[in-house]
C-alpha cells in the first residue's frame, strides 16, 4: 500500500509541470487567436474608416468653396450696387487693366462650373476639383484687383477725366433719387452715360438697377 502511494506522488510530480506547461500554452495560443481576431476586424474596417473620412473632408471642402464663392460675389456687389463705390475706383470695372480683366474672367469660371447643389460634387472628384481650383482663382484674383483698384483710385485720369467722373457721379445720383421726377431721372442718366464714355463701363446689374428705377417711375 505504501509503495502503492510512493508511486502516485511520483506520477503526479511528474504530470503537474506538463499540465501547467499545456494549461499556458492554451492560454497563449488564445490569447493569440483574440489578438488575430481583433487585428483582422481592425483592418476590415480601416477602409470604411479612411472612406468616411475622405468624404467628410472632401464635403468640408466644398461647402467652405460655396461660401467663399458667396462671399466674394457680396463684396462685388457691393460696388455694383454702390455707384459712389464703383466711380471713386473705377479700376474694378476697367478691362484694360490686367488684374481687372483677370478678376472678372476667374469670377466668369467659376460662375459657370458651380453646382446646382454642392451635394452634386461629392461623387464626381474631378469636377469638385476643378471648381475648388476656380472658386481659390476668383477669390485671389478679386483680392488683387480690389488691392489695386484701392491703391489707384481715380490717380490714373487726368484732371479733365475726374472732373468727368464727378459730374457722372453727381448725374448718378439724381437718376438714383426717388425723390426726382422720371424725367429729371432718366435725363440725369443719359447724361451720366456721356461722361463716362470711354473712361468706365458700368456694370450690366448697375446699368439693370437704374434703368428699372427710372422704367418703374415712368410706368407709375
Amino acid at each position: 500500500m505504501v509503495g502503492l502511494l510512493i508511486r502516485l506522488i511520483e506520477l503526479l510530480v511528474v504530470l503537474v509541470p506538463v499540465v501547467g506547461v499545456i494549461m499556458a500554452g492554451r492560454r497563449a495560443w488564445s490569447a493569440a487567436q483574440a489578438r488575430q481576431a481583433e487585428d483582422s476586424a481592425q483592418v476590415m474596417s480601416a477602409p470604411a474608416t479612411s472612406a468616411n473620412g475622405n468624404s467628410s473632408g472632401r464635403w468640408r471642402a466644398i461647402t467652405r468653396a460655396v461660401k467663399e464663392h458667396d462671399r466674394t460675389d457680396t463684396r462685388w456687389l457691393d460696388y455694383e450696387l454702390d455707384v459712389t463705390k464703383l466711380l471713386d475706383f473705377p479700376v474694378m470695372t476697367d478691362m484694360r487693366d490686367p488684374f481687372t480683366e483677370r478678376f472678372h474672367r476667374a469670377k466668369l469660371r467659376a460662375d459657370l462650373i458651380r453646382p446646382a447643389k454642392a451635394e452634386d460634387l461629392l461623387d464626381d472628384r474631378e469636377a469638385a476639383r476643378e471648381y475648388l481650383a476656380a472658386v481659390e482663382e476668383y477669390v485671389s484674383a478679386f483680392s488683387v484687383a480690389e488691392a489695386e483698384a484701392i491703391r489707384r483710385r481715380r490717380n490714373d485720369f487726368s484732371r479733365v477725366e475726374q472732373q468727368r467722373l464727378t459730374r457722372a457721379l453727381s448725374l448718378l445720383r439724381v437718376a438714383t433719387n426717388s425723390a426726382a421726377t422720371p424725367q429729371e431721372r432718366e435725363s440725369a442718366y443719359d447724361l451720366a452715360g456721356r461722361e463716362l464714355d470711354g473712361l468706365v463701363v458700368l456694370p450690366e446689374r448697375t446699368r439693370a438697377e437704374i434703368e428699372r428705377g427710372i422704367a418703374g417711375e415712368l410706368g407709375a
